[in-house]
């Protein structure tokens, strides 16, 4: 079975229209920074788009029907999946692992990756530091506001990818758009956010003691950003792949997991054996377990399996 998604869009002050003007995704206010486009979260729910099951959450559909998830997820959905447009510099920031994310935030930890959809020229990301620093080193350098100082700023191209495990300090920085893989999770800890404001104009919230608790402070080797094939990452939560498609595509069976296809560029068809649906640029689809799919068209998808 396939089943079209529909995302959920999220502003944040960081955020730009590219998802909006370029995605065809919708919201509430004029920024749109991140569209959810596979999520069983409680702080934000895929639906179904279309077909007998419009307008169910996911999350309500996998409870029903656990089996389409596939043998590795028992049941869930361990895996959320994003489109991030950030006109600004998001806060520099790190994640827990589950240890620490479930004991004290009742939540997965979380490890990404990053997959450069598009970038300006002098784009960049945030990745670790540059030197070993004790934690005193790094809680100095946020109270003295040094911190820039200390870390890894990587320069970024289209195509690039990156693994980014829990632990790591990390930051997008502004005119990248990414799609992101995680596990399911919405814990981030902030450690500094350029003197911005919200909305209310108060200083937005930083999380200075739990990143010192989780943050690994070692001296990060500087990831190429280069893939090898179309394999973009293997983890231990999550697999990721890239095809570009002219004509037909390679057949696929989601057996063990569940997939998920996000459609980067083009048009074309999603097909399986009883269904075929039409996608373009901006599309999400859930293809359960045991399904063979491929795509016909012109169009380049990256697809998720556990």
């Amino acid at each position: 079975m396939i089943l079209k998604l529909k995302s959920v869009t999220k502003d944040y002050i960081w955020g730009g229209t590219r998802l909006r003007d370029e995605y065809g995704k919708k919201g509430d206010s004029q920024r749109l920074a991140e569209s959810w486009e596979l999520s069983c979260h409680p702080d934000g729910m895929s639906l179904i788009d279309g077909g007998e099951y419009d307008g169910v959450t996911l999350r309500d559909f996998v409870e029903k029907f656990p089996e389409i998830a596939g043998k590795k997820c028992q049941g869930e959905i361990p895996v959320l999946i994003k489109l991030i447009d950030a006109k600004d510099n998001l806060s520099i920031q790190v994640h827990p692992d589950n240890e620490y994310a479930r004991k004290y935030e009742g939540d997965n930890g979380k490890t990404e990756m990053w997959y450069i959809v598009d970038c300006d020229k002098d784009s960049s990301i945030i990745y670790g530091f540059k030197e070993n620093l004790s934690k005193e080193d790094f809680c100095r350098a946020i109270d003295e506001n040094t911190l820039l100082q200390k870390v890894n700023t990587v320069p970024v191209k289209k195509g690039d990818v990156f693994l980014i495990r829990a632990g790591t300090l990390h930051a997008i920085g502004r005119g990248c758009l990414i799609a992101e893989i995680q596990q399911c999770s919405n814990v981030t800890y902030r450690v500094y956010d350029y003197d911005r404001r919200d909305n209310n104009g108060n200083p937005r919230e930083l999380h200075t003691e739990k990143a010192l608790d989780v943050t690994d402070c070692g001296k990060m080797v500087l990831p190429n950003g280069g893939i090898q094939g179309n394999t973009l990452v293997e983890c231990e939560y999550f697999r990721v792949y890239k095809e570009n498609i002219s004509g037909n595509g390679n057949v696929h069976t989601a057996e063990e997991s569940f997939a998920h296809v996000l459609v980067l560029e083009g048009s074309g068809e999603i097909i399986s054996r009883d269904e075929t649906y039409n996608l373009k640029k901006g599309d999400s689809f859930f293809v359960t377990a045991g399904t063979q799919w491929h795509i016909k068209g012109n169009c380049s998808i990256i697809y998720t399996v556990v």
